[in-house]
């Protein structure tokens, strides 16, 4: 029986393009869980967009001499080409600028209100007297007064993860321009999250199955007692208040950006024709997972969980795997100094399952992982070309030359056909073939199994290094068999080891599938399937005896040695 799966996706600002660590974060792996489930035959609803308001847009805009508008469309824009590029496969990716989104995020704002969740105060927010405007809290910067980070900001501190207020920092500065600010009484709405504490803590507690650096993270934050957050701002680029009397103050942007999942989704239903569709994703037996990096953790196990009980009706995350962060050649990325890869840079110059492959494999899941181009020219040409891509194009292209471009005829294939494409049926117990054929195809059929379990967990690094494996033990079976020299002698040993090969292949290709959509495609037409990869399920799918073969290709291209120098040198 099919599940249904919401998968919400981290809202980038469009303020600027994307790099690796944006990727490598939020970006990456809700596509290959997406991927997966929809193989699988589960019902999933995808979907993020471009975060368009906030002060780094209205910052952006001046610097470039434009309207917050004129910059938000030019990077949606660039963020629709790069995942169209990536193979990211949203269902709907939107903006929180559209007539939808206001809708919905000043109705979740009344309720609220409406049931005493939000209520006004009177704060201190910092002004900067160089800039001349309120400071959002994330550009006031200072000392974290917990750890004496120096270059903690006014909402959180990056080093320890404390959440802070502007007013609590030590030696407070303008993020902006580096005055100091001032700090005035301005009225408010805030949201009552202590009023949730409680509530949430017990929830928390029974979420055994998060990630431990996401559990452990939130179980600190709420034990360490909540505070009531202001969610409006003075600031003329955002969702007004739908009430009188506030013409000037706009919905705090880390308020509104978060109920764009709903709006989201309900922009979606209403495109697919039915606009009632959305409640199928946030009602009933639904599991939803927010794809986030680790900054933006409480905001998504404490505050939009809050919200969401407050308005009630509405299902909590079953699960927010967060990722850690992804350093740039050992040092913290820093888009100011260039210290990054930008996507749109990357795949103007190469392919996109490169990277895609190492990001998977080196994904920073339960800490930071480091990328280097050293690094990616190592596992692009040691693991995809001469491991994975060496496999497939040294067994699809003899077998075309030599098999009259078909696949070649099995001499068991009468008596193995139901335990190829059957998960149940163990081959294993039979003694129809040799060990070592049979121990192969076992092995890959396996993968389904042990490749499900770990994605289904977010555990994206287990999979697909256990596929890996499979492929390196399938040339190691080929070097062991020799069709290359047994088809001058036995031609039906030689297809015989052939024929386990194109199967095993078959099997990878699937599984690879969602980690590796493009260079998978290609497999599949090179061994005479018809349509998408994700059309024929989670399942072994044995290539038919004299089933048609296309002329195959290389999947993958060596890189040259120089490129480590010429992009290390493009970081400077």
């Amino acid at each position: 029986m099919s599940e249904r799966i919401f998968i919400g996706v981290a809202w980038p600002y469009a303020n600027g393009p994307l790099h690796l660590g944006h990727i490598a974060g939020a970006y990456l792996p809700p596509d290959i869980f997406a991927r997966y489930h929809r193989a699988k035959g589960n019902v999933v609803l995808m979907v993020s967009g471009s975060d368009q308001h906030g002060t780094p847009i209205t910052i952006r805009a001046e610097q470039e001499g434009k309207t917050p508008a004129e910059i938000t469309s030019t990077y949606h824009e660039q963020f629709l080409e790069s995942w169209q590029k990536l193979g990211i496969s949203f269902d709907l990716f939107t903006t929180t600028g559209t007539a939808n989104h206001a809708k919905v995020a000043q109705d979740f704002f009344r309720v609220l209100l409406k049931r005493g969740y939000i209520y006004k105060a009177t704060v201190e927010q910092p002004f900067c007297p160089e800039c001349r405007r309120y400071l959002p809290d994330r550009y006031v910067e200072g000392i974290c007064p917990h750890c004496s980070y120096t270059d903690a900001r006014g909402d959180q501190c990056d080093q320890c993860g404390q959440p802070l207020s502007p007013a609590e920092l030590i030696t407070a500065r303008c993020g902006i321009c580096g005055a100091t600010p001032e700090f005035k009484d301005s009225e408010h709405f805030f949201l009552k999250l202590t009023a949730f504490e409680s509530q949430l803590l017990a929830w928390v507690r029974k979420q055994s199955h998060w990630r431990p650096n996401v559990l452990n993270f939130t179980l600190r934050y709420l034990e360490g007692g909540l505070k009531d957050r202001a969610i409006t701002r003075d600031i003329d680029w955002g969702v007004p208040l739908s009430i009188d009397g506030y013409p000037e103050k706009r919905l705090y942007v880390w308020f509104e950006a978060v109920i764009g999942y709903l709006s989201a989704s309900k922009e979606w239903a209403k495109s697919s024709g039915d606009a009632e569709k959305w409640r199928q994703f946030w009602q009933g037996d639904v599991k939803s997972y927010y794809f986030i990096g680790k900054d933006n953790i409480p905001f998504h196990t404490i505050i939009w969980p809050a919200m969401l009980l407050g308005y009630g009706g509405l299902n909590l995350p079953y699960d927010v795997p967060a990722n850690e962060y992804l350093t740039i050649e050992g040092r913290k990325l820093s888009s100011s100094r260039n210290l990054a890869v930008w996507l749109p840079d990357y795949l103007s110059r190469y392919n996109p399952d490169p990277l895609r492959y190492l990001l998977s494999v080196n994904m920073p899941e339960t800490g930071d992982t480091d990328f280097s181009w050293r690094e990616f020219l190592r596992r692009n040409n040691d693991e995809l070309v001469a491991t994975y891509g060496n496999l497939v194009h040294r067994v699809l292209t003899f077998v075309y030359r030599n098999f009259d471009g078909c696949v070649p005829k099995y001499s068991k294939y009468n008596e193995i056909h139901k335990y190829l494409d059957n998960l149940n049926e163990d081959l294993s117990t039979t003694n129809i073939l040799d060990t070592r054929s049979m121990n192969a195809i076992e092995d890959a059929k396996m993968l389904f199994r042990e490749m499900g379990s770990c994605l289904s967990r977010c555990q994206f690094k287990q999979a697909i290094m256990a596929a890996m494996l499979v492929a390196h033990d399938t040339n190691r079976y080929l070097d062991e068999k020799s069709p290359w020299k047994a088809v001058k002698e036995d031609r039906q040993a030689a297809a015989d080891a052939l024929y386990v090969a194109l199967y095993i292949i078959s099997c990878l290709k699937t599984v690879l599938y969602p980690f590796l959509p493009f260079s998978s495609q290609k497999v599949h037409e090179y061994l005479g399937f018809e349509g998408r990869v994700e059309n024929y399920g989670w399942q072994p799918m044995a290539p038919k005896p004299k089933q048609k073969l296309l002329p195959p290709e290389p999947l993958f291209a060596k890189l040259d040695e120089k490129l480590v120098a010429e992009e290390t040198n493009r970081l400077s």
